[in-house]
């Protein structure tokens, strides 16, 4: 690998994700050069479960973003690295033009189709081989809820992509897929490293109305009018869009099985890299991929955030709650909460999920039951991490996310649940920096060994006792009512 310290270029970070679009450029060693551009915008929600974007709409976002960038860069760009959302679905036809709107993980208008897909399929067996379950985030639901709905799509020619891969046909003619892109998709063999012949028999589509299969280091060149708008750019190679999630790994300096990824914002995630993974994910949770070379497996959670913002509001919590809860004994309220306000991904991916408020009484009060949510999120990252730690036993978790670095109290609830260390990332920008890292990664710069560490929160071991009791009964709760 090369030297970064004689290395004065500049790598470009396109981060897609669901609520903005964001460009940054980084140095060789991951340290930020510069402000961020940034759009903020809106996805379409519909009564019905729809959760869509026009795909011409957040292309435009994109390139203004790196309109907005460019002009105040004076270094070298070496490449565009680019971290997007995960899962998405368009539809595209031959001239290039998008024929639906971008289809999100969270849109679950296929639900009765995931319940088809469960009746009629092996689940186990492909949750082996694919590392996802039968869900409304992946392909598979959403194409039959499309084929059944809209079934002129499939009477043309069209293919079959993510938002990434549409991007780089509009800027560069190649619409290939990355291999980590394509593991999130529910089509793709995680070790054969190519789509799924016996899903693909079940479905719409073939296998020629999806893109070429390519890693990380396939990159791609500008056309020609996007060269005469960002002369910049010229000369840099377009790699292959790549999982958020996987980027926020590599971004927060866990790029192996010695450190858990642990993302807390209005949903979460837990995740750890592992280098030459050949095995099935444990049951609950996905195996994805970074590169051919690289597996991630983690679970992702539907409430987080959004979860305490909403016992907060519902509840009329005082603005200091925080200090309110922290007068509160682990686990004392005698309350028993399902926190499943969006249904609920890993471990238990059950769409139909919803919150429970069980064993209240007359002297429970607000701040009790705002202590009471606060454990039930943490508990439901004590169940990913369970799991993961079969795989990593030993590694250390490394949180990062809003609302753990914005609500100090919860953290010690969170340590306490998981009954291991929690190491803060102070790396703000963790998806944007692994896009860049995995770039300059291909461009023969190796990974830091390191990463900006903040303090350390230790277990208490009575304390994680009590929470493993919790999750027990939180759990049988869970299995009662379902």
């Amino acid at each position: 690998m090369s030297s970064i310290s004689q290395d004065s270029r500049a790598v470009i970070a396109l981060d897609i994700g669901t609520s903005s679009v964001r460009a940054l450029a980084f140095s060789p060693s991951g340290h930020k050069i510069g402000e961020a551009a940034q759009i903020p915008y809106e996805q379409t929600v519909s009564g019905d479960g729809g959760v869509e974007v026009d795909a011409d709409f957040l292309l435009q976002l994109c390139e203004k973003t790196l309109d907005a960038l460019l002009p105040t860069l004076e270094t070298e760009v070496a490449a565009i690295g680019i971290s997007c959302f995960w899962h998405s679905l368009l539809a595209v036809d031959e001239a290039g033009n998008a024929r639906t709107p971008v289809l999100s993980w969270a849109d679950n208008r296929s639900a009765a189709w995931v319940e088809i897909l469960k009746k009629t399929l092996d689940e186990t067996a492909f949750h082996a081989r694919l590392g996802t379950v039968f869900h409304t985030s992946y392909w598979p639901a959403k194409l039959l809820f499309l084929r059944d709905t809209a079934p002129q799509l499939f009477e043309q020619n069209l293919r079959w992509m993510g938002f990434g891969e549409w991007l780089r046909l509009k800027w560069c003619g190649n619409p290939r897929m990355s291999l980590a892109m394509a593991s999130g998709t529910g089509i793709f063999d995680q070790n054969a490293l190519e789509f799924d012949e016996e899903m693909l028999s079940h479905l719409p589509i073939k296998r020629e109305n999806l893109p070429q299969l390519c890693d990380l280091d396939d990159g791609a060149t500008l056309k020609s009018e996007f060269q005469n708008r960002w002369p910049k750019l010229r000369n840099a190679p377009i790699f292959p869009a790549i999982g958020d999630g996987a980027c926020s790994n590599i971004g927060s300096g866990c790029t192996d099985e010695k450190r858990i990824g642990l993302n807390a914002g209005t949903s979460g995630a837990m995740r750890v890299v592992l280098r030459d993974f050949s095995g099935a994910p444990p049951r609950g949770l996905w195996r994805y991929r970074v590169d051919k070379n690289r597996s991630i497996v983690g679970g992702a959670l539907s409430n987080v955030g959004n979860l305490l913002v909403w016992a907060r509001e519902t509840f009329q919590i005082p603005a200091n709650w925080g200090e309110e809860i922290e007068k509160i004994a682990p686990d004392s309220h005698g309350l028993t909460v399902l926190p499943f306000l969006a249904g609920e991904r890993a471990p238990i991916w059950d769409g139909d999920a919803r919150f429970v408020l069980s064993g209240a009484n007359l002297g429970t009060t607000p701040t009790h039951i705002l202590r009471a949510v606060a454990e039930a999120g943490a508990l439901r990252f004590a169940a990913i991490g369970n799991l993961l730690l079969q795989l990593a036993p030993n590694a250390q978790i490394v949180f990062s996310g809003g609302v753990l670095e914005n609500v100090p109290a919860w953290q010690p609830i969170v340590c306490d649940a998981l009954g291991a260390p929690l190491v803060g990332s102070r790396e703000h920008e963790a998806s944007a920096r692994g896009a860049a890292l995995l770039a300059w990664e291909k461009l023969g710069v190796a990974l830091p060994e390191d990463f900006e560490r903040g303090e350390t929160l230790e277990p208490n071991a009575e304390n994680h006792a009590i929470y493993e009791r919790a999750l027990e009964r939180q759990n049988a709760l869970y299995e009662r009512l379902k």
